[in-house]
């Protein structure tokens, strides 16, 4: 049989992996809702094969709006174990509040763990330069806490401003799928109205800074809309599925193909 990678002419087993040919795992929330095509639960977000794993009792009030998160960390790390030993070869998380947990995650596991889309954050910074701004584009502002940003290495008080989808009660479609006593038995969005809404306060953000160089989007719901906003703003757009791309390319390179 044939293979794309031309030296893979011999395997072996890898220390306590027991299922082969997976690049990513995905850790997801125990919550039930739907994702667009682009949100990080949808699997056909991928153009690569991916793993995913519920992490059990952690739901998004519990990550994101609960201040006190210690009893997450257990169940959190032992997704990460569970995806670890079935052979992906890195981890990510389907919220961006997970970077709460970045270094007790990376800390533990022998591989490479990206928790957040806002590890993009510094890198944002330094291709922009420390003159302009990076707009951090999250689902709630309030929930925000410097140990959020510290964990992923974003210096507090550099060049970042933060912006959050849902504080302003403008984004409805969001709130529609991921908040409790908003939300039906039934979560459901309008794909057309979820995108304008989103696209206004991004747009809105942009503006009150005149000086953004960049933007980074923290929420995983966030990549369905992406480039609707980027067409009105402009401006370099870190995502979560830019990291995931770039996570994947790390542990399973790629080989070219063409001709001189």
């Amino acid at each position: 049989m044939l293979t794309n990678d031309q030296g893979l002419g011999y395997i072996k087993a890898r220390k306590n992996h027991s299922c082969y040919g997976m690049g990513l795992g995905v850790i997801i929330l125990d919550d039930v809702y739907p994702g667009f095509p682009g949100d990080v639960r949808n699997a056909t977000t991928y153009p690569f094969n991916v793993q995913f794993e519920i992490v059990k009792g952690v739901d998004i009030q519990t990550l994101v709006f609960v201040k006190d998160k210690t009893p997450c960390l257990e169940p959190i790390l032992q997704a990460a174990y569970n995806l670890e030993k079935k052979g992906c070869r890195a981890i990510s998380a389907e919220c961006g509040y997970f970077a709460y947990f970045q270094k007790d995650v990376a800390d533990k596991l022998s591989i490479p763990v990206f928790m957040s889309s806002l590890l993009q954050v510094p890198w944002a910074q330094q291709v922009i330069g420390s003159s302009k701004l990076v707009g951090i584009f999250v689902g709630a502002k309030s929930a925000v806490q410097n140990d959020h940003l510290e964990a992923v290495g974003i210096s507090l008080g550099s060049n970042y401003v933060i912006e959050g989808a849902i504080d302003g009660g403008i984004c409805e479609e969001f709130e529609n799928l991921w908040i409790e006593g908003k939300r039906s038995d039934c979560p459901q969005a309008f794909y057309a109205k979820a995108e304008k809404e989103f696209v206004s306060v991004g747009k809105n953000f942009f503006d009150s800074h005149p000086n953004m160089g960049a933007m980074v989007l923290e929420c995983t719901g966030f990549p369905p809309f992406a480039r609707a906003l980027q067409r009105e703003i402009d401006i370099p757009l870190f995502s979560y599925t830019t990291l995931m791309e770039y996570a994947h390319s790390i542990v399973v390179h790629r080989d070219f193909y063409g001709h001189v």
